[in-house]
């Protein structure tokens, strides 16, 4: 049996390693651009095929691990992020945006290791560590992402981009050998997988990011996105009607019953959009040219701003798991999405100094800290054990639609309001202000969960 100690290691390694790969290629997307000789549009698919492909993932690795065992498919998962890593590596040597696009979409396969080391901790971790595990692993989704934002920059100005991809392989492989180490979770009692469901849910997830990352492109009134619409609706009805049918779906829909899941859901949801509104944000500030009253900083300096936010994140996380000990697990989500709506609120009151970045940061990484970890733990306590997989894998979700919205929605502002295409100080404003409000609005939503869910969160490992 693999002590305690060890295996946090490696579960901690793994959303690491699987969160970082997301954002990993953000801050360095001109260099892409330039190296591959695609426009900007296209190279943009380099963060959109990630996650695709870990919206995907996610559900069916979570419902995977729930039925045969979370250590298998989360060795499985990592294997996918080795390999995609590897492609997408090799081909950013050769200025390939075709085989770089393919490898990116191996790597959001790694979408499903968040839910796999939830069903692990429960198992393997002991009850009375299990809260902060939990939280912890909630906090990497966001740490992962605000650290592979800050060693891009650099990392690409020294050593060029093909070094940003290559730079996964130091979490994912020790990650995936700590894996093969672990003991296995117990399997469930039933056998097979809702083939079914799984293709409608990858039909509605494709047309529903696909609607939001490239309605502004294409024309939110145009034939192509109205008929995308509607053939989204269509495969979402057909996945709710086949879930509601199937003995042992995809997708257990009943979860979504209950108050504290639906409203936990949905809270996911709207941080998941402030939380990539900031990542779209503060680079393309940072890198806005003096001459637009911008800093006109580096890919470097884009890196040192996000260095407060995984910091902050870093320090909530934990926090997070102390907090829901003695108040409840909906306290610190209340608490961290208000950390957010003030730190957009502040930045939006006059036009923000490149100082003034750095303190923001570390208050919006607290925030967000407090905030994925807590719908971490709320989600655990209110699902079966052996339904964790799933119960997590459906958040997993949420947060990654409601980033692919908050991300566009971002770019959609700074586009509408730009100067020869380059973005003004007016755009960040009525930016800053927007995600202000979305931010104070996920503090109304998390004000809703119910309190026996607060409490139940206290024993997150029942």
């Amino acid at each position: 049996m693999t002590t305690t100690l060890p295996a946090r290691a490696t579960l901690i390694a793994a959303s690491l390693a699987a969160s970082s790969a997301q954002t990993i290629v953000v801050a360095a997307l001109p260099g892409f651009h330039r190296e591959t000789g695609a426009p900007l549009s296209a190279v943009a698919w380099l963060l959109t095929t990630f996650m695709l492909a870990s919206a995907v993932a996610t559900p069916i690795a979570g419902r995977l691990g729930d039925l045969y065992g979370h250590r298998r498919v989360l060795i499985a998962s990592l294997g996918f992020l080795i390999a995609g890593t590897v492609l997408a590596a090799l081909a950013a040597h050769a200025g390939s945006l075709p085989w770089l696009l393919a490898g990116r979409a191996l790597q959001g396969v790694s979408g499903g290791v968040l839910p796999l080391t939830f069903g692990l901790a429960r198992h393997l971790v002991p009850p009375d560590r299990q809260r902060g595990t939990i939280a912890l692993l909630s906090a990497m989704i966001g740490l992962g992402g605000a650290a592979g934002m800050v060693i891009a920059g650099p990392l690409a100005d020294l050593l060029g981009t093909p070094s940003l991809l290559w730079a996964g392989l130091l979490l994912a492989v020790p990650a995936a050998v700590g894996a093969i180490r672990l003991p296995e979770t117990p399997s469930a009692a039933v056998s097979g997988v809702d083939l079914p469901g799984a293709a409608l849910l990858c039909g509605t997830l494709v047309g529903l990011l696909l609607v939001i990352s490239q309605g502004a492109a294409w024309g939110w009134t145009s034939s192509a996105v109205l008929g995308l619409v509607a053939a989204t609706v269509a495969l979402a009805a057909g996945f709710v009607w086949v879930q509601l049918r199937t003995p042992v779906p995809l997708v257990d829909l009943r979860l979504l019953r209950t108050r504290a899941m639906a409203v936990t859901n949905l809270t996911a949801l709207v941080v998941g959009a402030a939380m990539f509104s900031a990542v779209t944000l503060f680079p393309q500030f940072v890198q806005t040219p003096v001459a637009m009253g911008g800093p006109g900083g580096s890919a470097t300096t884009t890196g040192l701003v996000i260095l407060p936010v995984a910091l902050g994140m870093l320090a909530g996380g934990p926090l997070a798991g102390r907090l829901a000990a003695r108040f409840g697990a909906a306290v610190p989500l209340r608490a961290g999405s208000a950390c957010a709506a003030i730190t957009f609120a502040v930045l939006a009151l006059r036009p923000p100094p490149l100082w003034e970045f750095y303190p923001a940061g570390l208050l919006l990484g607290i925030g967000y800290g407090l905030a994925f970890a807590s719908m971490g733990l709320l989600v655990v306590a209110a699902a079966a054990a052996d339904q964790t997989g799933v119960a997590t894998g459906v958040n997993t979700i949420a947060r990654t639609v409601g980033g692919a919205a908050g991300a566009q929605v971002a770019s959609a502002i700074l586009a509408a309001t730009a100067t020869a295409h380059v973005p003004t100080l007016r755009g960040y404003t009525i930016a800053f202000w927007t995600f202000a409000a979305i931010a104070l609005l996920a503090v109304v939503t998390a004000a809703l969960i119910p309190a026996p869910a607060v409490r139940e969160s206290e024993v997150a490992g029942r």
